[in-house]
């Protein structure tokens, strides 16, 4: 069971990257090129029934999401703020190829959740409701399976510069990863396909850190391209294939 207790890692308010570096000055100052602009990740599904999955988010949790953004010419994202962080609910207009994914749930805290309980939306993606009565701010993690915990905790530690909080939990900022080795994962497919694909992590300067992330051991997944003045993104996968998004928002960390 996954216990608020084991996570040391906690998401607090944030508005700006300057207020980042007042409240967390050793994120930002650990390697220059992964200063994170915002201390918290998002994550990222796709859906093929998107009425359905809005419904759950919003009748489980009383989510509401933002205005739709399109991007990439067929996809559409639909943002809902959970805490600090965003969980991104995707759709293609192209069909989503069945292919693996190592993300195995998304982990939600909260001090006004009275018991654990696990949850499946509309899809079938687990999300684990787990009670955190330290937490100000309500926050997310994730669960991820892959084939060889030691590889994934080097590329964690060595090239993402993700901090150790126990030994299979790592954390992104103040956001938990919690690592499970399962000799029978399968390495993941395209970040574009159904279910919990991929997380954010949002850094100040995303040509620089995507180029010394790739150059640490990441693979490419997609180089760093504008969507509009909104934000510029790019994504690396993981030696599982898992897809992470290397994004910088104009809004958190200026323009590029």
């Amino acid at each position: 069971m996954i216990s608020a207790e084991a996570i040391t890692c906690r998401a607090t308010s944030v508005s700006s990257s300057r207020v980042v570096e007042r409240l967390y000055p050793d994120i930002l100052t650990q390697k220059a090129h992964l200063a994170l602009s915002k201390p918290v990740i998002d994550v990222g599904f796709f859906t093929t029934d998107i009425d359905a999955t809005l419904g759950f988010w919003r009748n489980e949790f009383g989510l509401a999401c933002e205005p739709p953004v399109h991007f990439n010419e067929v996809l559409t994202q639909y943002r809902h703020a959970f805490g600090n962080s965003i969980i991104k609910i995707n759709t293609s207009d192209d069909p989503l190829a069945n292919t693996p994914t190592g993300y195995r749930s998304l982990l939600l805290y909260s001090a006004e959740y009275g018991v654990q309980r696990d949850l499946t939306d509309p899809d079938g993606n687990v999300i684990k409701v787990i009670p955190d009565a330290t937490a100000e701010t309500p926050y997310l993690g994730l669960e991820i399976a892959v084939a060889h915990a030691p590889t994934q905790a080097r590329f964690y530690a060595d090239v993402l510069g993700y901090t150790q909080a126990h030994d299979d939990q790592y954390c992104c900022g103040t956001s938990p990863i919690v690592l499970t080795e399962d000799p029978g994962a399968a390495n993941a497919g395209h970040w574009i396909g159904p279910g919990l694909r991929y997380f954010t992590m949002h850094v100040m300067r995303v040509d620089d850190c995507f180029e010394q992330v790739v150059r640490g051991g990441a693979t490419v997944g997609e180089a760093p391209y504008s969507i509009g003045e909104i934000a510029r993104i790019s994504f690396v996968r993981d030696p599982h294939d898992n897809w992470i998004e290397i994004a910088q928002r104009a809004e958190l960390a200026g323009p590029w």
